[in-house]
């Protein structure tokens, strides 16, 4: 007799037990019914056997036919280092030039930026017009990061005081291209070199001693000298925001896996939160690397910094392999390096056929990207990608490949902002056919706001202001996002508009008469400010800018817009010396000389010139405490303090910015 449990399918009750034997095992698989059998026996249940794995013992990838092929090899350098390099072919090349990038971010990422079958894909946008031309690319891990051994050393100096060992950048890129040369057939043994930022800081160490195979370098955006205009101060001001991740992010492993980790969203908060440089840096622990360390031993521009930038090192040795040096005007890491490195060495080019410069409107490295605007800003076409078209591939073409035509390079072409057109000149800062030379005019601050080119016309007086480090000024509107935050606009910050900091008041604004022609200038425009402080110490930011007409039909949002075209800061206490601070005298009015990034721009008529001035620019440079001391980095609460500053106009103290101006019709 069959239990009712069994025939209704629930569980039955005949007894309080389990259906007899037979019956429930015949309607169950053999291992389940086992295991039933066993419990309704009183035997212990045994585990059931796992699932099948999804994962086959073999897996044979089904890949479509790719149109390059990729090598992996550790190249050994002189000292018995061996370097993780990658190698990406075109399939079948057959007498191909090679161009190698030099990296502390990951060789294998750049090689691998898209999975795809297609070599264009596989690398980065930058490299389009390359891989187009039947390019060998080849990337390469620096010593100590990602795949090669070693130790890793920011910006590792060359052999000599700072550097005891046997090698640096200049031995390992020779060793590096004699191993090419010798081991990758299918090239015509012929490289190239070229990076960005810091493996454009590469490239240059590159071309120092460098191997007969290589014959072409360009270094765009080049890390020059750190401390005087590029990533870690400007003219003695520390780049605290910037710095701090990057070390963090850079220096903290191999593999480049860590960052500086936040408590809040605006970061104008979190440094503030944390007071001095150094105290940031102990809360973080930031201050472990070796790197952060020497940071804060070297806060001057003592023979630490002199001895590794780069552009005296090129100024020193004899230039061999032709280089071009690609800038951004609004480069917001490196703004300094490009223009420094082509100064350096363009007294050495006498036949002007070695040494060229690229002057673009990009970001930094924007050259790499679409260049069709940047922030509000539209340039009416892709300028990166005309770039890399017509003047960077034949570029490389002439140098690099057999029977290649000689390329029209000119030996300085620079995008002209303001017109959004591309200007070829023979050299730099300007010149024309006729060897015209540009014009220093003395753009003058008149008290009460006012900006003159006539001497006549200055107000004098002074203007006046309270910078409080406990209110400093933002370097963009708030809330400021992490540098390398997901959504950071980081890259587009010096093209902000300036209206809602200059609107503060604790920034002095000096606005010209509406222009009634154009106002060209092609160069670097020059800072003499007279100014005296309550203080003994302070930070002295000043902005050239280019005041939109309040309504703009052409664009609506650049109504009004105050554009920035060329801005940087000088550390007061270093006024007199790069090298030895000293403090300043309090209510003494002092001249402050500096230069400003190169500018090649036009002012159209129904625009204004401004010019503002400012005691900081936060958390973009760290606070100075307006109190001298031995360093900002350590400065305590305390020396914090409150200061009045006056900037003079007219008479004996004619506070101004020498301007570049060029010929109108910009020859």
């Amino acid at each position: 007799m069959q239990s009712r449990g069994v025939r209704d399918g629930s569980v039955g009750r005949s007894g309080g037990g389990w259906p007899a034997g037979p019956i429930w095992a015949g309607r169950l698989s053999g291992g389940l019914a086992g295991v039933l059998l066993g419990i309704a026996a009183g035997a212990a249940p045994a585990p059931p056997a796992d699932l099948p794995s999804d994962i086959p013992p073999k897996f044979n990838r089904v890949v479509p036919a790719m149109d390059f092929e990729k090598r992996d090899v550790m190249i050994r350098m002189r000292d018995g280092v061996a370097l993780h390099t990658v190698i990406v072919l075109p399939k079948g090349a057959h007498g191909a030039p090679m161009l190698l990038t030099r990296t502390p971010y990951g060789a294998s990422s750049d090689a691998a930026v898209n999975n795809s079958t297609h070599m264009k894909a596989v690398l980065s946008i930058g490299n389009d017009t390359v891989v187009d031309a039947g390019y060998i690319r080849v990337y390469q891990d620096v010593r100590g990061k990602y795949g090669s051994q070693g130790s890793y050393v920011m910006n590792r100096p060359l052999r000599g005081p700072l550097n005891a060992s046997r090698t640096d950048h200049s031995t390992d890129t020779f060793d590096t291209i004699d191993w090419l040369v010798k081991n990758v057939p299918e090239s015509n043994g012929r490289v190239g070199m070229i990076g960005t930022s810091y493996d454009g800081f590469l490239v240059l160490m590159g071309v120092i001693d460098p191997h007969p195979a290589l014959k072409v370098a360009v270094a765009i955006a080049p890390m020059v000298d750190p401390w005087m205009g590029d990533d870690w101060f400007h003219n003695g001001a520390f780049r605290q925001i910037y710095a701090a991740d990057y070390a963090v992010e850079q220096s903290g492993s191999t593999s480049s896996e860590f960052e500086l980790w936040r408590d809040r969203l605006d970061d104008y908060d979190f440094f503030l939160s944390h007071g001095s440089a150094a105290d940031l840096a102990r809360a973080t622990g930031t201050d472990q690397l070796p790197f952060w360390q020497r940071l804060v031993a070297h806060p001057a521009y003592d023979a630490y910094w002199r001895e590794q930038a780069v552009d005296r090192l090129l100024a020193a040795r004899p230039q061999t392999v032709p280089t071009m040096y690609v800038h951004g005007l609004w480069d917001q890491e490196d703004i300094y390096g490009a223009p420094a490195a082509y100064a350096a060495t363009e007294p050495k080019d006498t036949g002007n056929d070695r040494n060229f410069l690229v002057i673009g409107p990009w970001s930094h490295g924007g050259s790499n990207r679409d260049g069709s605007g940047l922030g509000v800003l539209r340039f009416g076409a892709d300028t990166s990608r005309w770039f890399r078209r017509e003047i960077l591939q034949p570029f490389l073409d002439q140098h690099l490949k057999d029977g290649a035509a000689r390329a029209d390079t000119p030996p300085v072409l620079a995008f002209e902002t303001g017109t959004d057109r591309w200007r070829r000149f023979d050299r730099w800062p300007v010149s024309c056919a006729s060897g015209c030379a540009a014009m220093s005019a003395p753009l003058y601050l008149s008290a009460g706001g006012g900006l003159t080119f006539k001497a006549g016309a200055v107000r004098g007086g002074q203007d006046d202001y309270v910078s409080d480090p406990a209110k400093p000024v933002p370097y963009r509107a708030r809330p400021l996002l992490p540098v390398y935050s997901k959504d950071s606009t980081w890259g587009q910050w010096l093209v902000d508009d300036q209206r809602n900091i200059s609107s503060r008041t604790d920034v002095l604004v000096y606005t010209s008469e509406v222009l009634t022609e154009p106002l060209r200038i092609a160069g670097q425009p020059a800072v003499h400010l007279f100014a005296s402080t309550t203080g003994t110490d302070a930070d002295w930011v000043v902005k050239l800018i280019d005041v939109y007409p309040d309504e703009y039909p052409a664009q609506k949002a650049l109504g009004g817009y105050e554009l920035m075209i060329s801005a940087d800061v000088l550390r007061g206490r270093y006024r007199e010396s790069f090298e030895r601070p000293v403090p300043i005298t309090a209510g003494a009015v002092l001249e402050y000389g500096f230069p400003l990034p190169i500018a090649n721009h036009v002012f159209q008529p129904g625009h204004r010139l401004r010019v503002t001035v400012q005691s900081s620019w936060f958390p973009l440079y760290d606070r100075n405490p307006q109190r001298f001391v031995d360093s900002i980095f350590n400065a305590r609460p305390a020396d914090y303090q409150k200061a009045t500053q006056a900037v003079q106009s007219g008479g004996a103290t004619p506070s101004r910015i020498d301007l570049p101006l060029a010929p109108a019709d910009g020859r």
